[in-house]
């Protein structure tokens, strides 16, 4: 594929990932009757299932990383050039945003908004760390020896890390930078965002201390 395919690739994928993470979001609050727990259960399975078929659907052109950190990790690994890694990250940064206003067009809210729900402090940290090591320790062996699953083993973790982690499971700078930018059930404060991405990016430091030596 052409480097302009795979841009193009990891724009639409992170945009319409991000319209699934706030879109579901939205209608689920709506339609959950107050229940946080029903509403982050639509979230979650809404979420996995897209992410499982832009995964399924773009893999093969891009990578269908959709992550900064996955970038990063894979182009350490050999994977993407290295020559690759800035524009990626510039697409999927561009694609989360266009993704979180698509998701407020199609509901009918201000396009433009700031997250204003909290999400800080020690565990959730702790819990951004967690989720992102897990996220790609999973992508890093599911992509050598078995890749043909990497679309379900990265939407059932996910799916899971959305319950097990304290965070919800961002695990992933483009997506906390776009979450900051919805004042839905998705978002994030702006302030609390920095964190987030610094703990996510911890969790990429330990992954490539432990398994990130080159073929």
């Amino acid at each position: 594929m052409s480097r302009s395919e795979r841009f193009l690739a990891e724009f639409l994928g992170t945009a319409l990932l991000l319209a699934a993470v706030v879109g579901s979001g939205i209608m689920a609050e709506r339609l959950s009757g107050g229940s946080v727990g029903l509403a982050l259960l639509a979230n979650a399975i809404a979420t996995a299932g897209v992410l499982y078929a832009l995964i399924a659907a773009l893999g093969p052109i891009s990578g269908a990383h959709f992550n900064p950190i996955v970038t990063i990790a894979m182009a350490f690994r050999g994977d993407l050039p290295r020559a690759d890694v800035v524009p990626y990250v510039a697409v999927q940064v561009a694609g989360a945003v266009a993704g979180v206003w698509l998701a407020h067009a199609m509901f009918e809210l201000p396009v433009l908004q700031l997250g204003v729900k909290p999400r800080t402090g020690l565990a959730q940290w702790l819990a951004e760390i967690v989720a992102s090591f897990g996220l790609l320790l999973v992508i890093w062996h599911a992509s050598r020896h078995a890749a043909a699953q990497v679309p379900a083993a990265v939407a059932g973790y996910i799916a899971g890390a959305y319950w097990f982690t304290a965070s919800t499971s961002f695990a992933n700078p483009a997506v906390t930078l776009a979450r900051a930018l919805t004042d839905s059930f998705a978002g994030i404060r702006p302030i609390d965002a920095p964190g987030f991405m610094i703990a996510q990016f911890l969790g990429l430091g330990l992954i490539l201390a432990l398994l990130g030596r080159k073929p």
